[in-house]
């Protein structure tokens, strides 16, 4: 028995060592169309150039940012008729040979693949490429998602019949237990050891952040007027700063004195995040005691203070017109009307705000009161627009519900705590206080797809399909969503 086991692993081996041996052949070119703006090119393309394929193959890879009812195949189609007609066949009915299109609709969560006919692969096949993408997809991690779509593809297309997997089956059920599990290990700690050091840089950026900082931050809340109103509540922020400060540093002596193999664990995982969140915090508010103080105490560089205070809002404003038209907008809404008006009436404002400040014909505290009014103002208007896009896009009372479930938690209202922007307003108030208009785009696209789920509960797996546009046309290829 023992003889026959051996047999059998030496001849996988033989016919897993052989496979590679076959992928000799680069891209013949690199197309990249990347209309969504979401690709690294500088990554991107020197990586697929480095990727060994069966066969020479052109690979071109398209990006979008569309809506999450999107056929992504009639699309992808479409596009390819408008600006690439040599992605298709001569007759203009497949795909070119020696093609293969892989498509990111980063907005409408979906990936698609498509080959010519001398490299198409089984609707299976189709599928583990696409599934190679999708974890790193659900992280944002656009790039190598797509390096990995194109490397599941050329491991795939052409494969020799001595690669495929029925070829080594039973060489590969004799390694199975111990391989799934080295694999999994493998896998999973290298997953852990990359999020470790990523919290492990970003705590330690902020960290060096708050040190450096840490006499100017005592100096600056030592110079603050507990009288003012916004004052006193950041000062009450202040008063466990140092408390947290040393417990951070502690935090950091212990982070950066792990020992780098115990970053493949997951309690090193959960220590580096919060090690990290707290070193961000922290960072953040001795942004938002600076600038307190010169905008409190009108000091040189007050102007600049006063700009991060109206940022936000700034933000929301150049977003309102995004909400108001599009295909799920509801422009004839008194409640749009109203977004439009306020959109003018505040950017005015703001302006005048400003200029108030700088005569001195308003204090700071009347001035950031006013911010507040604008924002209480804004929360007020993005909910009763939100009933108009519920009830223009759901079709009865139970998919309206589910569409306010999605666009009233706190995410997808409101504007995160990690936004690039720290502000006075956004530090003394809970996060959730407000609406805003960035935070509505969210919660609107998340409602949307609660209800496209709840219509079609299938709508996650694969679509064949070239839609109405498509015509006789029957490339191969399919999507998928993530």
């Amino acid at each position: 028995m023992r003889k026959v086991l051996s047999i059998l692993v030496l001849g996988t081996m033989v016919l897993l060592t052989g496979a590679p041996a076959a992928m000799a052949a680069q891209a013949t070119d690199v197309v990249v169309e990347d209309t969504a703006g979401t690709l690294d090119s500088n990554t991107l393309v020197p990586a697929i150039e480095k990727i060994k394929f069966h066969e020479p193959t052109k690979v071109a890879i398209y990006t979008r940012d569309g809506e999450y009812e999107d056929d992504l195949n009639e699309e992808v189609l479409r596009f390819a008729r408008d600006k690439h007609p040599e992605w298709l066949s001569a007759d203009g009915q497949k795909w070119a040979d020696s093609l293969f299109v892989f498509t990111l609709d980063r907005s409408g969560r979906q990936v698609g693949t498509y080959f010519g006919e001398d490299r198409k692969v089984s609707p299976s096949q189709r599928d583990e490429i696409q599934e190679a993408t999708k974890d790193l997809y659900r992280e944002a991690q656009w790039t190598d998602g797509t390096i990995a779509g194109v490397k599941s593809a050329a491991k795939i297309m052409n494969r020799p019949w001595y690669a495929s997997p029925f070829a080594i089956l039973w060489g590969v059920v004799i390694l199975l237990v111990g391989g799934i599990s080295t694999v999994t290990t493998m896998g999973v700690r290298k997953h852990y050891r990359k999020r470790s050091e990523e919290a492990l840089a970003m705590g330690n950026a902020s960290y060096s952040n708050v040190s450096m900082d840490l006499e100017v931050t005592e100096l600056n809340a030592k110079t603050i007027d507990p009288d003012s109103r916004y004052g006193s509540l950041v000062l009450e922020k202040y008063r466990g700063f140092m408390a947290a400060y040393s417990e951070l540093a502690e935090m950091s002596n212990k982070a950066n004195g792990m020992d780098a193999k115990s970053h493949v664990r997951g309690d090193t995982v959960k220590f580096m995040k919060k090690y990290s969140a707290k070193a961000v915090e922290l960072d953040r508010l001795d942004d938002v005691i600076h600038d307190t103080n010169m905008l409190l105490n009108m000091g040189s560089g007050w102007e600049s203070a006063w700009e991060r205070q109206i940022a936000p809002l700034r933000e929301d404003l150049s977003e309102i017109d995004n909400l108001t038209t599009g295909q799920h907008a509801a422009p004839e809404a008194p409640s749009a009307i109203a977004l439009d008006r306020f959109k003018a009436a505040t950017a005015a404002g703001m302006e005048r705000l400003g200029a108030a400040l700088q005569s001195k014909q308003i204090s700071p505290d009347d001035a950031l009161d006013k911010i507040t009014a604008f924002q209480k103002e804004l929360t007020g208007l993005l909910k009763e627009y939100s009933e108009a896009v519920i009830a223009k896009y759901s079709k009865d009372n139970e998919e309206a519900d589910l569409m306010r479930a999605a666009m009233r938690t706190p995410e997808s209202s409101g504007r995160s705590r990690t936004s690039p922007s720290p502000s006075i307003l956004g530090t003394v108030y809970p996060s959730n206080m407000f609406w805003t208009a960035v935070g509505f785009n969210t919660g609107f696209r998340s409602a949307r797809s609660s209800v496209q789920s709840h219509r079609t509960p299938s709508s996650s797996g694969g679509s064949t399909g070239y839609g109405s546009s498509g015509g006789s046309f029957s490339g191969s290829g399919s999507s998928s969503r993530f």
